[in-house]
């Protein structure tokens, strides 16, 4: 199963020394606190959300992809 890989965002987040608020910013919500929760997986991100994430975090789309087991 193909998921976001949340584990990627943050990494890449803090080595390029983006702040939650930044992060927020650039998709287009107010608070800090509303992009934590889709860094942390308690809300998912949606379609429209990944282009801004690649760009935001200087990657590819592939790189916010990872293959895994679902866990639930």
């Amino acid at each position: 199963m193909i998921r976001i890989n949340l584990e990627f965002i943050r990494a890449r987040r803090i080595i390029l020394k983006l702040t939650l608020q930044d992060m927020a910013d650039a998709l287009g919500f107010k608070y800090a606190a509303n992009y934590m929760k889709y860094e942390r997986g308690e809300y998912e991100f949606k379609a429209n959300h990944i282009p801004a994430l690649a760009q935001k975090l200087e990657c590819e789309i592939d790189d916010l992809f990872t293959e895994g087991r679902c866990t639930t």
